[in-house]
C-alpha cells in the first residue's frame, strides 16, 4: 500500500531553502551577466580608444616625415627660376631674337634639369609664346606654345613670382609649375618656368600601402598615391565654383567627382575615423590624419587602417578583462555554493527526523483503516458473486432476443421488394381476368410462383444469415444476377428505373457465390442509389462492370447529394441509416454476403455522387 501525506514542516523548510537558493542562484547569474557584458562593452571602449591613440600617434610621425620629405622635394627646384631670371643668357634671348642665342640657352636648360629633379624647365617671352625650354628636341616641345592663360604666367607677369599645379596642356601630366619674372615690373621681360612633377615620391608613397594624397586649398587632390583619385574632391563644392574650376582647363577634363571617402568622425583637431573605399578593396575604417605643408597652401592628409590593429586591441582587452573578472565569480560562486549546501544540509536532517516520525503515525493509522476495509471487501465480494449469477442469466436471454430481433428485421427488409412485385403481379392478373385475355393470367400466375419461392429462398438465407452460416460458393452468371435485380425493383420503381444505366458484361462472366444472396446486394445498392435521386431530373445510376485476372469489380455510381461525413463513417454498422423508414440492415447484410464470398465493398463520396464498388472472386473457366 502506498503512503501518500502532505509535506511535514522539515521537508517544507527544506523547500523554502531551496527556492531561496534558486533565487540567488538567479541574482548572481542576472548581476555576473550585467558585469561580463559590462566590462565586454568597457573593454572594448577602451581597447578601441588605445587602438586609435596608438594608431594616430605613430601616424602623425609618418605623416610629419612625409611632410618633410615633400618639402625637400619643393623646395630643391624653387631656386631655379630665381636664379635663371638674372641669368644673362636668359635675358639676351629675351631681349633679341636672334637663334643663336635662343639655341644656346635651349642647351643650357636641358643640362640643367638633367641635374635636378625639375621635369621641364622653359622661358616664356612677355607675349605668352614659350621661346626655350628643355624639352626642345623632344616631339613634345614647350617651345611656341601660348601660355598666356596659366595662372603661373599671369600672376609671375603682374607679382613677380607664383606656383601653380595644373595637368599639362602639351604633356598631359600633372606637376607644380614654379614661375619667376624676369626684368622689373615696369618692362617685363618674360617669365621662367621650371615644372616639378612628382612621381617617383607618389611611387614611394605607394610602397607603403597607406594612402597618401595632398590636397589644396579647395580639397582637390593634387598629389597621391592612388592614381585613380588625382584631380577628386574632398567634398561636394557649389556646382557655380565647380564649373570655374573646369573651365579654367588647371586640371583638364577631369570629372572632379567627390572621394570615396565617407562619414568623418573626429578624434581630435588633426585626425578624424573615416570610412573609405579603396581600389581593389571593400569598405573599410581608416584614421585620416591632416597636416599642413609649409610654404604653401596645401595639406597632406594620411589614412591608417584600423580595422585589423582595432580588432587586435579590442580583442587582447576583452580577454584580459575576463581572464580578472572569471576567477572572481568563480569564487563568489564557489563561496555561494558551500554556504547553499551547509544550509540545504540542515534543513534536509531535519525534515527527514520529521518525516520519519509522520511516517510511523501515517502507518499505524493506515494498517488500523485496512483492516476495517479488508472486512467490507469481504462482504461486499459474496454479495457481488450472487448478483453476478442473476445478471448472467438475464444476458443470456437478451442476448437471444436481440438475435431474434435481427432476423425478424432482416426478413422484413429483404422480402419487401418480392412482396411488392407478387402484388403488382396480381393487381395485373385481374385486370386481365376482367378483359378475358387468360394467357398474360397464366404468365402472371407463373411470376407470382417464382417470386414466392424467391421469398422461401431468401427467408432460408437470412436465416442462414441469422445463424452465422454460410452457403458454399458457386459460379454464377453475373448477367443474370443483375437481370434478377432489376426484376424485382420494377414494381416498386415504376417511371424511375430509366435512370439506371447498365452496362451488362459479357454473358459467360461468372463469379464465386450465389445467386440469391447476390441479387440481395444489388437490389440493396440498385435502391439505395434511386431513392438518393428521387425528385431530381438529371437523375442517373451508372453500373459497370470491370474485370481482372483474379475478380470482377461492379460499380454503382449516382449523381445525387452524397453521404455526410457523419453516416459514411459508420455506414456498415447495423441500424445506422439516414431514412426515415430504413433499417439500416441493407449494407450490413450485403457486406456479410460479399464478405463470405471472399470479397470486399468499397465506397466513395462527395457532393458529386456517390460509387459503390462491390469486388468478387472471378469464378475460373
Amino acid at each position: 500500500m502506498m503512503l501518500q501525506s502532505a509535506p511535514t514542516t522539515g521537508f517544507g523548510s527544506l523547500d523554502r531553502v531551496r527556492r531561496r537558493a534558486r533565487r540567488l542562484w538567479i541574482l548572481f547569474a542576472s548581476i555576473s551577466a550585467v558585469l561580463i557584458v559590462t566590462v565586454l562593452f568597457g573593454a572594448e571602449a577602451y581597447g578601441r580608444r588605445s587602438a586609435i591613440d596608438a594608431i594616430a600617434g605613430q601616424g602623425r610621425t609618418d605623416a610629419s616625415l612625409k611632410v618633410a620629405l615633400l618639402n625637400a622635394v619643393l623646395e630643391r627646384p624653387r631656386a631655379l627660376p630665381l636664379l635663371l631670371a638674372e641669368d644673362q643668357q636668359v635675358l639676351d634671348s629675351l631681349s633679341s631674337e636672334g637663334s643663336d642665342a635662343i639655341d644656346i640657352l635651349n642647351r643650357k636648360l636641358e643640362r640643367l634639369v638633367t641635374g635636378t629633379q625639375a621635369a621641364v624647365l622653359y622661358v616664356i617671352g612677355p607675349n605668352g609664346i614659350a621661346v626655350s625650354s628643355s624639352n626642345w628636341r623632344e616631339p613634345v616641345s614647350f617651345v611656341g606654345n601660348d601660355y598666356t592663360f596659366r595662372d603661373y604666367f599671369t600672376k609671375a607677369m603682374e607679382d613677380g613670382a607664383a606656383e601653380h599645379f595644373a595637368l599639362g596642356s602639351v604633356s598631359k601630366r600633372p606637376g607644380l609649375y614654379i614661375s619667376r619674372r624676369v626684368g622689373s615690373a615696369a618692362a617685363p621681360l618674360g617669365v621662367v618656368v621650371v615644372k616639378l612633377e612628382f612621381d617617383r615620391l607618389e611611387s614611394d608613397w605607394r610602397d607603403t600601402h597607406r594612402p597618401v594624397y595632398v590636397t589644396d586649398d579647395r580639397g582637390v587632390v593634387l598629389i597621391t598615391s592612388i592614381p585613380s583619385w588625382r584631380f577628386m574632391m574632398n567634398s561636394p563644392v557649389p556646382e557655380a565654383d565647380l564649373a570655374a574650376i573646369r573651365n579654367s582647363l588647371q586640371f583638364g577634363d577631369a570629372p572632379l567627382a567627390t572621394l570615396p571617402v565617407m562619414r568623418p568622425r573626429p578624434v581630435d583637431a588633426e585626425a578624424s575615423l573615416v570610412s573609405a573605399v579603396l581600389p581593389g578593396s571593400g569598405e573599410g575604417e581608416y584614421l585620416r590624419l591632416t597636416t599642413p605643408v609649409p610654404t604653401t597652401p596645401w595639406h597632406l592628409e594620411y589614412l591608417v587602417p584600423t580595422d585589423a590593429p582595432v580588432a587586435a586591441s579590442v580583442r587582447e582587452m576583452r580577454l584580459l578583462s575576463l581572464a580578472v573578472l572569471l576567477p572572481v565569480l568563480a569564487i563568489a560562486a564557489l563561496i555561494l555554493w558551500r554556504r547553499q549546501a551547509a544550509a540545504t544540509k540542515i534543513a534536509e536532517e531535519q525534515g527527514m527526523r520529521e518525516e520519519l516520525e509522520r511516517r510511523v503515525t501515517a502507518r499505524t493509522d493506515d494498517l488500523s483503516r485496512a483492516r476495517d476495509r479488508l472486512q467490507a471487501e469481504i462482504s461486499d465480494h459474496r454479495e457481488t458473486e450472487a448478483r453476478l449469477q442473476v445478471v448472467q442469466q438475464e444476458l443470456v436471454q437478451a442476448n437471444r432476443l436481440a438475435i431474434l430481433g435481427q432476423v425478424a428485421a432482416g426478413v422484413a427488409h429483404e422480402i419487401n421488394q418480392p412482396v411488392a412485385t407478387i402484388r403488382a403481379y396480381a393487381d395485373n392478373a385481374r385486370v386481365f381476368l376482367e378483359r378475358k385475355q387468360t394467357t398474360p393470367v397464366d404468365d402472371n400466375l407463373e411470376a407470382i410462383a417464382g417470386l414466392t419461392e424467391r421469398i422461401g429462398a431468401i427467408t432460408d438465407e437470412l436465416k442462414a444469415f441469422a445463424r452465422k452460416g454460410r452457403v458454399a460458393p458457386e459460379p454464377v452468371e453475373l448477367r443474370g444476377v443483375i437481370d434478377g435485380a432489376v426484376v424485382l425493383l420494377k414494381s416498386r420503381f415504376a417511371g424511375q428505373l430509366n435512370a439506371l444505366s447498365i452496362r451488362l458484361p459479357p454473358a459467360g462472366q461468372c463469379v464465386l457465390g450465389n445467386r440469391i444472396r447476390l441479387e440481395q446486394i444489388l437490389i440493396n445498392l440498385f435502391q439505395n442509389a434511386l431513392e438518393a435521386l428521387d425528385g431530381r431530373a438529371d437523375a442517373k445510376v451508372d453500373v459497370s462492370v470491370t474485370e481482372t485476372d483474379d475478380e470482377v469489380a461492379i460499380d454503382v455510381a449516382d449523381n445525387g447529394p452524397g453521404i455526410s461525413p457523419v453516416i459514411l463513417k459508420s455506414l456498415f454498422t447495423p441500424f445506422n441509416t439516414s431514412k426515415e423508414k430504413g433499417l439500416g440492415l441493407g449494407l450490413v447484410i450485403s457486406k456479410d454476403i460479399v464478405a463470405d464470398y471472399g470479397g470486399r465493398i468499397d465506397v466513395t463520396s462527395d457532393e458529386t455522387g456517390t460509387c459503390f464498388t462491390v469486388h468478387l472472386r472471378k469464378a475460373k473457366a
